[in-house]
């Protein structure tokens, strides 16, 4: 990457540290993207003894909707098993959001090709690079696993493996709904791309995991707002044309791994059991439509787990590691 800039110090303190990349610009003006890698200090558990089911292997991180990345301890678990760790911050989100930009706006998930490819250059996974054997693992969370699974179906034989959290493969009124509001969203994004639409979040997602409203954790609320970033036809569009892709099948050449919570509680008014369920998508649904992602995909149901099911209670996520740990050592050895 000629036109990045230097490693430099991340927000979220050593041994983060993060990575300007430069992209085209586009009706808005300026475009960047940011990579984050997990660079820890030499210790002597780095001195590894060929037994550590990541070895060799370099993980690329993206995040969801209205959101970027802050997770920590899934860089730390990562490291734990020998790989490389590193996240992407997508344009217009995080540490990537200009104060001219629109909030997360994309018209087409395919844009973020060339952040991904900047991203995978900066790592040394570029398309060209000739040599390297190290695997790659895709990794992302909700629009993310969307986004990280239609690049996957499009460049066969760049992954080795992928790990879906939560991922948003389908619309929450189903397929049906989809169909039916497809067309209209659709008009409205050729009419008035950027127009805002209804907010339907009611910061009941907000209130199960921020410190700031009875959480565990500490984050940005302006790079995760409480009720989200505004949505727009142009934006939504695009992510109903993306289910639709998912719903006619996708031919992912490397074994998938789809992490869900057990259940769904979605409802307008708020209720115990959301502090221990998704209450974003609808986990049967999605369950159904990760099957036709590749031809060897694992569903792992997690019992008591948020949307982001690394931001879960503490034994909630520990499951959750546990089995994504053994997934790992099943597929990657």
């Amino acid at each position: 990457m000629d036109r990045a800039t230097k490693w430099q110090p991340d927000v979220l303190g050593e041994p983060f540290e993060q990575l300007t990349l430069p992209l085209a610009p586009d009706a808005e003006g300026e475009v960047v993207a940011t990579l984050v890698r997990y660079q820890p200090g030499p210790r002597l558990t780095d001195l590894h003894l060929g037994h550590e089911s990541a070895e060799n292997t370099d993980v690329l991180y993206v995040h969801g909707w209205s959101d970027y990345f802050f997770q920590k301890e899934l860089a730390e678990f990562w490291h734990g098993l020998g790989a490389r760790f590193f996240a992407l911050d997508l344009r217009k989100y995080g540490r990537s959001l200009r104060p001219w930009q629109t909030p997360g706006y994309t018209d087409d998930l395919a844009t973020y090709d060339e952040e991904i490819d900047a991203a995978l250059a900066a790592m040394g996974h570029g398309a060209t690079a000739a040599g390297h054997h190290r695997r790659l693992v895709l990794l992302g969370h909700s629009t993310g696993g969307l986004t990280l699974s239609l690049w996957a179906h499009r460049h066969a034989g760049r992954a080795d493996a992928v790990v879906l959290n939560s991922p948003w493969l389908e619309f929450q009124a189903h397929s049906v709904g989809r169909a039916a509001l497809a067309p209209i969203v659709g008009f409205q994004a050729r009419v008035e791309p950027r127009a805002v639409m209804p907010n339907v979040d009611l910061g009941f997602y907000t209130r199960t995991v921020s410190a700031t409203m009875g959480g565990e954790w500490d984050y940005d609320l302006a790079w995760r707002p409480v009720r989200g970033f505004a949505v727009h036809p142009g934006w939504l569009n695009a992510v109903l044309a993306g289910h639709a892709q998912v719903a006619a099948g996708l031919a992912i050449d490397a074994p998938v791994l789809t992490l869900l919570s057990a259940r769904s509680t979605l409802l307008p008014r708020w209720v115990p059991e959301m502090a221990s369920s998704d209450i974003v998508l609808v986990v049967d649904d999605i369950a159904q439509r990760a099957i036709k992602l590749a031809p060897t995909v694992t569903i792992a149901r997690i019992d008591g787990a948020l949307h982001d099911i690394f931001l879960s209670r503490k034994p909630v996520r520990e499951d959750a590691y546990a089995q994504m740990a053994r997934w790992v050592r099943a597929y990657l050895r």
